[in-house]
């Protein structure tokens, strides 16, 4: 069994002890906003060669009641054999993924962005769509997802909401979903039953930590007020506690509306502002606006990172990996993890990181 190898827990073992005697130098805990990051660090560590030990107890246990199952001739091992390893490989598989997440925000909570494109209400309808899908992919994994801002379509849907998912690696798994959805249906919209094609675009950042330092000039910033309300028109509350910000030099525009106050509004913007200006330092692409506003083509035919089609066949392909899925209505009920898999997997992740 070389497991060790795959997860690299020689090396994993090495860091640990090299951060536990950097805990015990002297002077260790003079700066405590980088003494508790190492701490951090460390307990993450340990948390992996922990979880990697357990699954080789597991496998030798299955392996033992396997071999006495075998010598007493007794076929009622088997199912309970068959059962754990199912249960192994699962494991394994998330532990070997989690290894994929190298990047260095990869462990931050994410920002979504959803933005209704070509199709009309039919698209406004499709945003409220994955945005089900994705609370219902967050929930899952015992994420908080908590919408920050929400534009309500004309007549149906959604033009624009954003969510924040809060938890251990939701950048690092979300970040594969960044790009255009393209939906083919028959429209509950059209009276003739024919069938349409919508798109919507999803931008993800991760939020970023307090030490990042981000320099933003009050004077280049235009601070809006307006008065919250929700899904259906209904009022959050009746007071303009709602915030959007301008960054005038770039034109990004930032906005939340769901906190108990104009202040905590306000507060939660400047972060989804920092995270964005953030982004585009990184890029070292201060020209091109598109790639802060997370769309990098148009929102429409051919840009498409994804295909969910439910009409006259039911297919969810990823262009990038070719990885698809027949069951559609299972993946809108936010089993994305075979296709958050095969990105990962595929190193599409790195080599655009690496870009």
């Amino acid at each position: 069994m070389k497991w060790g190898l795959l997860f690299d827990i020689a090396k994993l073992n090495n860091e640990i002890e090299e951060l536990e005697q950097k805990a015990a130098e002297p002077g260790f805990w003079d700066d405590m906003e980088n003494s508790q990051k190492v701490l951090q660090k460390t307990k993450s560590m340990k948390n992996k060669v922990e979880r990697y030990q357990i699954l080789v107890t597991e496998w030798e246990d299955l392996l033992t009641l396997n071999q006495l199952g075998l010598e007493e001739q007794d076929q009622s091992v088997t199912a309970e054999v068959q059962e754990g390893l199912g249960k192994l490989r699962e494991d394994i598989n998330r532990l070997k993924l989690e290894t994929l997440l190298t990047g260095p925000y990869d462990k931050n909570n994410a920002i979504l962005t959803l933005h209704a494109g070509a199709g009309g209400t039919e698209a406004q309808d499709w945003v409220e769509m994955l945005l089900r899908m994705y609370t219902r992919w967050g929930e899952g994994k015992g994420y908080t997802v908590k919408t920050l801002d929400f534009l309500a379509g004309d007549e149906a849907g959604i033009k624009s909401v954003t969510i924040h998912v809060i938890g251990e690696n939701a950048y690092g798994y979300l970040k594969s979903e960044k790009g255009v959805h393209r939906l083919v249906r028959i429209s509950p919209f059209d009276a003739s039953g024919r069938r349409h094609t919508s798109f919507a675009s999803l931008d993800v950042m991760p939020e970023l930590d307090e030490d990042i330092k981000i320099d933003i000039n009050p004077d280049d910033l235009r601070v809006d007020t307006y008065r919250a309300s929700g899904a259906g028109g209904q009022h959050i509350n009746k007071t303009e506690s709602a915030i959007r910000i301008t960054h005038i030099p770039t034109g990004i525009v930032v906005s939340c509306q769901t906190e108990r106050s104009q202040f905590q509004n306000r507060d939660t913007a400047m972060k989804m502002l920092k995270a964005k200006l953030f982004e585009l330092k990184e890029r070292e692409q201060k020209e091109k606006i598109e790639d802060l506003k997370g769309v990098q083509m148009d929102i429409a035919w051919g840009s498409q990172i994804r295909s969910y089609v439910f009409c006259p066949y039911t297919l969810v392909k990823d262009h990038r990996t070719n990885f698809e899925q027949g069951d559609v209505n299972s993946v809108m009920d936010g089993e994305l993890d075979g296709f958050i898999n095969a990105y990962l997997a595929s190193g599409l992740a790195n080599k655009k990181q690496g870009a």
